[in-house]
């Protein structure tokens, strides 16, 4: 399980070090892909196979699943660790996140996001705010 919230620097080529609490539940090599908010999401390979199937399983003869297939598999891409614990980002990925220098990268249970320090920011504050209305929906889904 992924929790946390990490600051990191993407350096000049693109690279940036993934928290050496997340590299062990990642493993070797990940996927990363366009996620929702502006903000990118990486799945260990497990993961991304669960969840392929179950997009896989759509019906694809409707515009809207095809719209988000094509979505988030054209932006995915195979992540491996260097030496340093660093990935390199693919120049796409980054700008769809607004990916320049300081990035956050956060642990949502099955995934790892990744944000734009200042876009995380913003939604941090408006989530903040609509936190109290999301747990008493939540409450009502048995949660």
């Amino acid at each position: 399980m992924f929790m946390g919230e990490y600051l990191h620097t993407i350096d000049g080529k693109g690279r940036l070090i993934v928290p050496a609490k997340f590299r062990e539940a990642l493993g070797e090599k990940f996927i990363a892909t366009k996620g929702l908010d502006h903000c990118l999401f990486i799945y260990p390979e497990e993961e991304w196979q669960t969840i392929e199937q179950k997009l896989r399983a759509l019906p694809f003869t409707q515009p809207d699943v095809r719209a988000f297939v094509r979505f988030f598999f054209s932006g995915a891409t195979e992540c491996e660790l260097d030496k340093q614990g660093r990935i390199l980002l693919p120049a796409n990925l980054r700008e769809y996140a607004q990916l320049v220098k300081d990035v956050v990268l956060v642990g949502i249970s099955s995934r790892v996001e990744i944000w734009s320090q200042e876009l995380w920011a913003d939604y941090s504050e408006q989530a903040e705010k609509d936190y109290i209305a999301a747990a008493e929906s939540l409450v009502n889904l048995g949660i």
